[in-house]
């Protein structure tokens, strides 16, 4: 379709002149997506603190899950009524309360709902800073703008186990949560007044959007594939410092470092991924990533010794690749007005089963004493995604 623009006026719209709002979303993203695994480096002091086993310490992510499940679903309606900024900033400011909460919390119920309210605070964000990007940016530019955006839950791997050690020396797990509830704050005033883009409703998921997208085998397909993509993400990432240091007899501080320092060069990868995406094509480069993922996931739960250090760097490589084709494919299933509702229905069910079902498993079956084989089963379910993606049918201007 050509566009309606003088040739002289086209250099605004290009992706350079999006740059900035994009970072500024993505920066939202980095302490949205932090103020959910960080829990995961400070679990080993929490369980101590609290006296609770491993089981009860991969729930705590369940309950974040449920929280974040319940407000996905209902983020159209909210981004309907008061436009996705608004969502935005409403999400930032939500999930500051919510870390105070959790912080202030003495007992085990309270914390539980109160981490509840995380899921559900951060929840808000995601599809409409998905939404918010792809009408900033041409359809061309998707794979880069959103690999750029996932540099986001990439940093903050990096960034949660070492941030947490680090404080961890000076001050409690729960001042740990106040701190980063206060930054969450102070960025919502910062997008208030300064972000752009977002200024356009959502659509609530009405009964017409959810049967468009029901009808399609794609929708399904991808819905499952996000809950195999994410438990290579999230599911291994929040009980992997918990996994070194009871089943491979890890120092907390050198099992925190390892995990932290393993995901520098995942920011990379997720760039790369973006490029590779634009490329090969969404469903291929999907295919190859879930391939290597799932063989570095089983591989991460049966290798010995120095070679579970080695897959600790590498198997992270490999997973966070997966949501640039994802979120790209995702974004062409179903018509452009519902786009919103498909990503508010599929990555709910995701991070239900990746980041919640997922380490709850494996924390059962640490508590049986096979983190290992719960870590082998997650891969053997990422293998499984291969298949199921090739029954994706490639849509027009795709490249798959």
């Amino acid at each position: 379709m050509q566009s309606n623009v003088p040739k002289t006026q086209q250099p605004a719209n290009g992706f350079k002149a999006h740059l900035f709002p994009i970072l500024f979303l993505a920066s939202i993203f980095f302490l949205n997506f932090l103020s959910r695994i960080i829990l995961a480096p400070l679990l080993p002091t929490i369980e101590q603190d609290l006296g609770i086993n491993h089981g009860e310490a991969g729930s705590l992510f369940l309950l974040i899950s449920v929280g974040y499940f319940a407000a996905l679903l209902a983020s159209g309606f909210v981004s309907a009524r008061i436009f996705h900024r608004r969502t935005i900033v409403l999400s930032a400011v939500a999930l500051g309360v919510a870390l105070y909460l959790t912080a202030f919390s003495r007992g085990l119920f309270g914390m539980r709902t109160s981490l509840i309210l995380v899921g559900m605070a951060a929840g808000l964000y995601l599809p409409s800073g998905i939404a918010s990007i792809t009408r900033l940016v041409d359809a061309r530019h998707w794979g880069k703008a959103l690999s750029i955006h996932e540099v986001a839950p990439n940093l903050a791997f990096v960034a949660a186990p070492l941030l947490a050690e680090f404080m961890l020396g000076w001050i409690s797990w729960r001042s740990v949560l106040i701190v980063l509830g206060s930054l969450t704050l102070i960025l919502s005033v910062a997008f208030s007044k300064f972000g752009r883009g977002g200024d356009f409703p959502g659509s609530a998921p009405g009964f017409g959007a959810c049967k468009t997208l029901f009808r399609l085998p794609a929708f399904w397909i991808m819905t499952v594939l996000f809950m195999v993509g994410i438990s290579s993400t999230m599911g291994i990432y929040t009980m992997l410092p918990l996994f070194l240091v009871t089943e491979h007899g890890m120092d907390r501080s050198l099992a925190n470092e390892l995990v932290g320092l393993s995901r520098v060069l995942s920011i990379a990868m997720a760039l790369l991924a973006g490029v590779v995406n634009d490329r090969l094509g969404s469903k291929r480069t999907l295919m190859i990533v879930l391939l290597l993922s799932g063989t570095m996931t089983i591989l991460l739960g049966v290798v010995p010794g120095f070679w579970t250090i080695f897959l600790v760097f590498l198997q992270p490589l490999m997973a966070v690749s997966f949501f640039p084709p994802a979120f790209a494919l995702l974004s062409t299933v179903g018509p452009p007005d519902v786009r919103n509702v498909s990503v508010s229905l599929a990555v709910p069910a995701g991070f239900m089963f990746g980041g919640g079902v997922m380490p709850l498993f494996i924390g059962f079956m640490g508590d049986r004493g096979s983190f290992a084989g719960g870590i082998v089963i997650v891969g053997g379910l990422i293998l499984s995604g291969v298949l199921l993606a090739t029954f994706l049918k490639p849509n027009q201007g795709d490249g798959s």
